[in-house]
């Protein structure tokens, strides 16, 4: 027998970077070495630290690690074209399970969304080059919010651009700004973790952790 989605969840709501697309460790990275190349020694704690994070909070968190003079958006704009320009040469890859669970929840007629700290720019390129645009019902940004994560305002907005209450979605995430957002919105909320197991804090938020994608559909079907 198929396995089927009780009536409780009537969507999912998706991050992207590090849930559904492997560049969650390509934006560690080239946090790195920009910060670095303006001569900010920035460790790889402090870069998973800003994962999803809106830059209002961002900025002045970059500041009391590294200091007042830490320009934000000029490191900012030379770490999207480090990453850009590997992109380029390497492309995109999907993140183990995503197109399954995205194939599964679309002939289930569950409907997803994105919830993502990138811009609908970028968001809808890389959706589209990885070949999961279409599976989308909406595409929601933080520049659509007027705080991002780690606030809840992305995921209320998402889901009420579904037309339902954020406790009828279940969102996945796999960073801890990520699931502070969706478990803040009232989401049922599902960690992937990427680059960070969930420590004691985030456990008692959560739903549910997956190993992978794979093993979303197993849990959204007992809860």
């Amino acid at each position: 027998m198929e396995k089927q989605v009780s009536g409780v969840i009537k969507a999912v709501i998706f991050d992207m970077d590090g849930l559904l697309l492997d560049t969650e460790k390509l934006l560690v990275k080239f946090w790195q070495e920009a910060a670095r190349e303006a001569g900010f020694p920035m460790t790889r704690e402090i870069a998973l630290n800003i994962r999803s994070m809106h830059r209002s909070f961002a900025i002045p968190y970059l500041k009391s690690e590294l200091g007042e003079d830490f320009d934000y958006l000029k490191i900012r704009a030379r770490r999207m074209e480090l990453m850009s320009a590997h992109l380029e040469k390497y492309g995109l890859e999907l993140k183990k399970g995503a197109k399954e669970l995205l194939t599964y929840l679309n002939e289930s007629k569950i409907p997803a969304a994105v919830a993502t700290a990138t811009d609908y720019e970028r968001a809808e390129k890389y959706l589209k080059e990885t070949g999961i645009f279409g599976y989308f019902d909406k595409i929601i940004c933080a520049t659509m919010v007027k705080v991002g994560k780690p606030k809840p305002d992305i995921y209320i907005y998402a889901a009420s651009e579904l037309g339902l209450e954020p406790s009828e979605c279940v969102a996945l995430e796999d960073s801890p700004n990520g699931v502070k957002s969706a478990a803040a919105a009232g989401c049922k909320t599902i960690m992937v973790p990427d680059l960070t197991e969930p420590d004691e804090e985030l456990s008692r938020i959560i739903a549910a952790k997956a190993g992978s994608l794979n093993e979303v559909i197993d849990i959204i079907c007992k809860l």
